[in-house]
């Protein structure tokens, strides 16, 4: 005896969307794991996840009276496709495009930070030369030096400036506010923030910056 799904036309579409639904879902799961093996080129990848995307973006706008919840509908059919889920749903990107936006981020990222450092640089010794020697002077500035030269990855943890900072900030931390640098103290932690500024300057065109 042969079961119908379905009573009417209405619902004989419904079913067929669900069915078209699924399939999107699967085919999207497939692309995401042949491009994390390097099965298929990025530029394929692209070309067919945005189809993918585009089909499901219309779909689950027709459906969205019967699917309130893809992730319900995913986990209803028991598909187990994470990583589709996370591309057509949480992403709606591919992979490729998602990239492009992280390295664009991290290059502009990377740059607001080095001009940060530069700042800190040059504020900390002008302040000296200007003989603001007192602690509660002179701890701020370094500390938001040491602070913008840790925010900047393409610097070895080992660097002369986060090293010769971290060594002046505990200095520092052990004397009263109101402590003055004395004049040795002053002229070497400004020659500690010179040499720290040009290894600074000398590493950023080795590491791409």
């Amino acid at each position: 005896m042969e079961v119908k799904l379905w009573n009417d036309k209405r619902e004989r579409e419904m079913y067929e969307n669900f069915a078209e639904l699924f399939a999107i879902i699967k085919a999207t799961e497939k692309l995401e794991k042949a491009y994390v093996r390097d099965i298929i080129s990025p530029a394929e990848y692209e070309t067919e996840c945005q189809k993918l995307i585009a089909h499901f973006k219309t779909l689950s706008s027709t459906l969205k009276d019967t699917v309130p919840s893809i992730e319900r509908f995913h986990d209803t059919y028991k598909m187990d496709c994470p990583a589709a889920l996370n591309r057509l749903v949480t992403s709606g990107v591919p992979a490729t495009v998602e990239h492009r936006a992280a390295a664009a981020t991290s290059s502009a990222s990377s740059a607001s930070v080095v001009a940060e450092c530069v700042q800190n640089f040059i504020t900390a010794m002008d302040s000296l030369k200007l003989n603001m020697v007192a602690v509660d002077q002179v701890h701020p500035l370094l500390s938001d030096l040491s602070s913008s030269l840790n925010k900047l990855f393409i610097l070895p943890a080992d660097f002369e400036g986060k090293t010769k900072m971290r060594e002046w900030l505990s200095r520092l931390s052990k004397m009263g506010a109101a402590d003055e640098l004395t004049e040795q103290q002053a002229r070497q932690l400004h020659f500690d923030l010179e040499s720290s500024y040009n290894s600074f300057m000398a590493a950023l065109p080795s590491a791409g910056t």
